[in-house]
């Protein structure tokens, strides 16, 4: 039988930890009552015997038990008795609401009886603490469904006036007009609006005014005395939609720059520019949806969090009762079960409510279609997946061992014959052999960032029922190794058997192809989810800054800093087949100087990307630590332009620069790894250098990641040692060194993420804030 206190780890809230009632803590008094009471009766027996007041004593507790009683809102007390009380008084706070506080009256009989007291007094603290946390969210959660509800009655009533003025235009047009759009295919959008535009009229800004969108220099009656007024002093309507793709960011800018120009000028016809598209209203229902999904699952977080805490008080008190041999959990109990985190039906009454909208509005009246997107079902792990991953990695072992002793024997990797095997089919497999290695260590992160309950589906916004999970993550690693073994196998054969070059080169082309056709297969297969997401990820980081930048775009977008030398792998590996080089197996490509001059665009291209993705999160959150990372990128695209330079040009003066360069680049590196994004080397924390809060329990992990981080980073000082033996010896040591950019990228991940979910603990944030689209405006 699992204890509860496990249970109680695996099934809290992890943003919202320190909210719980601290079941461990109090659980160390009830043990210091238990050592209290175990050593009582040797002092007692020591020299004299037991004393005659025991009884008496005994008397005394069983009133502490059955005294405990809990008073109502008012500031009275039911009993005057001093002996046990749990008194509930009610305060004022800042914000001028009520706040009660329950307080327990314990009266010192016997000073061995401390413990007692401090266990309730203490008690007493998270009964506190959780009704004001429960209160603090059930206000919140309540605020957010009535601006909801305005929402939605916004969105509904502009839907309606915009399809009758629909219907009015389409009334108006000629017959030969109206039968030649419905001959041309012209049907009704399912938002019942037409793909033009609508001028704002004094019947929209009532609408919205009714349900408390204001309007700037609009006045708060109007009629038809003030009508030229109005016009000419009305404004845009406000819809707010953020500006996460191309279009709607340049919308965005165009926007502003629009409403900056009516702002300044008293023409009548300033607004007729402005007008609500069907786009718009889509891009506001959307995210009204989405605002109601996130609503109703942070409803649901917090009915998960009061039932906890009602069993985590039940199992101490339970405790207590055995400890100590009474019967004060029952009434203790009583003053819980009335207290407002259990007794408020709030909560449950919103979530019906939520459930309803959502259906009638959402979901066509279907209860069961509304239900998929309010309580989205996880997959359960299969055995199959376990199953086959273990299989695949036996095959790779086994093909892998094969493979190294074929190669021995054909002497394949020797300074005479090796060297076109590893111009031509390095490459390739080299590609998938890094690939493969970063997917093994997300997988590794994914158990980890599981087991210390770190919520990375939240953070980085993954829906939850379609998510990747560390099982499956093992199984493509291990699926792609076994292919890739495979076919090294099979080319190594083929060349053995005195195969036509032209015909077994070909064989790493093939597998690319494979693999590209099986990432953007549409079908339902091979996770599409995941392979779309990806797709998404990286059209975001490639087309940096046009697009909003999320958490999981920066995330992948520093993979890809770390991935350079696959991208350069796949540079050679594209010049060799689209040059036609397999057919005379003569590697010629990197003699070009367009080669050479795309080297340092592939270089570059990370960090520019990573970059670009700093000014725009400057320039939509204004904040300059955003410009101080991107600095960092700048050094790192320096340095590795410097480092390239070198690599043809070896001189005395580009040394320095490359020395000076790489420097400074690790320096600002290494700063903004432990500083900013693992949040570590803080002085005045309670661990030392560490910081105050830390996941894992053994420090001495911390201490070593610093160190193992601090020398993988330097690792760049090979490249300008110039250490090379032969043509085969040099491409190994390069893939060994990338593998360990690799790796120091896995590791670094897992740390990244730590830090970004303390975040999100420190300020209680388990729920998704989802920006509502129609924006309140004062008036002037």
């Amino acid at each position: 039988m699992v204890k509860f206190s496990k249970e109680l780890e695996a099934q809290l809230i992890p943003e919202w930890k320190d909210a719980f009632v601290n079941y461990w803590q109090l659980k160390k008094h009830i043990k210091k009552i238990k050592l209290a009471r175990n050593k009582r009766p040797i002092q007692l027996n020591h020299g004299f015997g037991r004393s005659i007041v025991d009884p008496i004593r005994f008397i005394a507790m069983k009133l502490l038990s059955t005294k405990l009683f809990y008073s109502s809102n008012n500031n009275t007390n039911t009993d005057d008795d001093e002996t046990g009380k749990i008194r509930s008084t009610s305060m004022e706070d800042a914000s001028d609401h009520e706040v009660e506080f329950y307080q327990t009256e314990l009266l010192q009989l016997f000073s061995e009886e401390d413990e007692v007291r401090v266990f309730f007094e203490r008690l007493d603290e998270e009964l506190n603490k959780v009704n004001q946390f429960y209160k603090t969210k059930e206000s919140e959660f309540l605020e957010r469904g009535e601006a909801l509800n305005d929402q939605l009655q916004t969105l509904m009533d502009l839907k309606q006036i915009l399809d009758g003025n629909r219907r009015r235009k389409l009334n108006n047009l000629p017959r030969s007009s109206s039968s030649s759009r419905r001959n041309s295919g012209f049907s009704e959008s399912p938002l019942g609006l037409n793909d033009g535009s609508t001028e704002i009229s004094d019947e929209i800004i009532a609408a919205f005014e009714r349900n408390g969108v204001k309007f700037m220099n609009s006045p708060a009656a109007g009629g038809r005395a003030k009508r030229k007024k109005v016009e000419k002093r009305k404004a845009a309507m406000r819809i707010d939609i953020p500006a996460t793709t191309p279009t709607s960011a340049i919308s965005a800018v165009t926007s502003m720059l629009w409403e900056d120009l009516i702002s300044n000028s008293t023409k009548q016809d300033s607004t007729a520019g402005h007008s609500i598209n069907r786009k718009k209203i889509q891009c506001a229902e959307k995210m009204i949806r989405t605002a109601f999904v996130e609503l109703y699952r942070g409803l649901g977080l917090l009915k998960t969090y009061s039932s906890l805490n009602m069993v985590a008080f039940t199992k101490i008190l339970k405790k207590f009762d055995k400890v100590s041999k009474q019967q004060a959990s029952a009434s203790y109990l009583k003053a819980v079960k009335r207290s407002h985190f259990i007794s408020s039906d709030k909560v449950v009454r919103l979530m019906d409510e939520v459930e309803s909208i959502f259906t009638q509005h959402f979901a066509n009246n279907d209860r069961k279609r509304a239900m998929k997107f309010l309580r989205p079902q996880q997959h359960k792990d299969s055995h199959l997946v376990t199953f086959f991953s273990g299989l695949f990695t036996g095959c790779f072992v086994s093909l892998f061992g094969i493979y190294i002793i074929l190669a021995h024997l054909c002497d394949i990797f020797s300074s005479t014959t090796g060297t076109a095997y590893m111009e031509t089919v390095y490459p390739v497999f080299s590609v998938f052999a890094l690939l493969s290695l970063h997917m093994f260590l997300y997988g590794c992160n994914m158990m980890m960032w599981k087991n210390t309950r770190i919520n990375y589906n939240f953070i980085f916004e993954f829906a939850p029922n379609t998510a990747l999970k560390y099982r499956d993550a093992f199984l493509i690693c291990t699926t792609l190794m076994t292919c890739i073994v495979g076919a090294l196998l099979i080319h190594l054969l083929l060349t053995a058997a005195a195969i036509s070059p032209s015909h077994v080169d070909t064989i790493p082309g093939v597998l690319l192809l494979i693999f590209i056709a099986l990432l953007i297969c549409p079908f339902d297969i091979f996770y599409r989810p995941t392979r779309y997401c990806f797709l998404r990820i990286m059209r975001n980081i490639i087309c940096s800054p046009l697009y909003k930048v999320l958490m999981v775009d920066f995330f992948m977008a520093d993979q890809l800093t770390s991935q350079i030398p696959l991208l350069r792998h796949l540079e050679s590996t594209a010049c060799y087949f689209l040059a036609g080089s397999f057919k005379t197996h003569q590697y010629t490509c990197k003699n070009g100087s367009l080669y050479r001059q795309f080297a340092y665009v592939i270089s570059f291209s990370p960090y520019y990307w990573r970059a670009m993705q700093c000014a725009r999160r400057w320039f939509d959150e204004s904040d300059p630590n955003h410009l101080a990372n991107m600095g960092k990128y700048v050094s790192a695209m320096v340095a590795a332009g410097a480092r390239l330079t070198y690599a043809t040009q070896s001189s005395g003066l580009w040394f320095g620069v490359v020395l000076v360069t790489s420097i400074v680049a690790t320096v600002y590196q290494l700063y903004w790894d432990f500083v900013k994004d693992w949040g570590l080397l803080n002085p005045n924390s309670k661990n030392p250098w560490l910081r105050d809060d830390l996941t894992l329990k053994n420090k001495s992990f911390y201490y070593i990641s610093i160190a193992l981080n601090v020398v993988l980073r330097v690792a760049w000082i090979e490249s300008i040692t110039q250490f090379r033996i032969n043509q085969v010896q040099t491409h190994l040591l390069d893939f060994f060194l990338a593998s360990l950019e690799v790796i120091r990228r896995g590791h670094w991940n897992f740390y990244r993420l730590e830090n970004e979910h303390l975040n999100n603990v420190g300020k209680f944030r388990a729920v998704k804030t989802v920006p509502l689209p129609f924006r309140e405006m004062d008036s002037d």
